[in-house]
């Protein structure tokens, strides 16, 4: 996990790394029944930031998604508005981690059934003679990309009306926090002033 710092746009280096490097892509179909339980099931990251930590936590690429999860930070006076716009932050993070680890192991095995089924109807194995694994061409994978696309656009279409709203719905929060920031220092400002 790293941490972002506010304002510098620059990730601290890396306190932890993934040990998983999310490889298998030349595995069947039929063997990623097992990936798609446990993307469903397992947890964006273990990892605990220091206490001391006043920084949101962004951690290596998900294994399934190839998002990167952030841990977001809870502050110790944190308002209840505050409080609800990290909720949504993280509703939306879990919901986009969600949709993206099932999309990319859909995509995975349907390319894989795709190579597989043209292989076969060439005569030919997963494997060349050499002992490389044998591939298509890239006309041929156009194919593939363009159905996949084509069965797949209501999905999409879906995923992007829910993420636009999510996103407009967290920047009103933002603006809300940011004005009930502004009129708390306002008033400790007063009260400095007046007393």
């Amino acid at each position: 996990m790293a941490a972002l710092r506010p304002g510098s746009g620059a990730l601290v280096r890396p306190l932890v790394r993934s040990s998983s490097s999310g490889g298998g892509g030349g595995r069947l179909a039929r063997e990623r029944g097992t990936e798609r339980r446990d993307a469903a099931s397992s947890p964006v990251s273990r990892f605990c930031p220091p206490r001391q930590s006043c920084h949101d936590w962004i951690g290596p690429p998900d294994k399934y998604s190839n998002l990167r999860p952030v841990l977001f930070h809870v502050p110790e006076n944190e308002s209840p508005l505050e409080q609800r716009l990290r909720e949504l932050r993280q509703e939306t993070q879990e919901w986009n981690q969600q949709f993206w680890a099932n999309q990319n192991l859909t995509f995975n095995k349907e390319k894989e059934e795709f190579i597989y089924s043209r292989l076969q109807a060439k005569g030919l194995g997963l494997r060349t003679e050499s002992g490389q694994r044998a591939t298509l061409d890239a006309e041929e994978m156009a194919d593939f990309y363009k159905e996949f696309l084509s069965k797949n656009f209501r999905k999409h279409m879906s995923y992007n009306r829910d993420w636009y709203k999510r996103n407009f719905a967290i920047t009103f929060f933002m603006g809300k926090v940011a004005l009930e920031r502004m009129w708390n220092k306002l008033r400790q400002k007063q009260k400095k002033t007046s007393s």
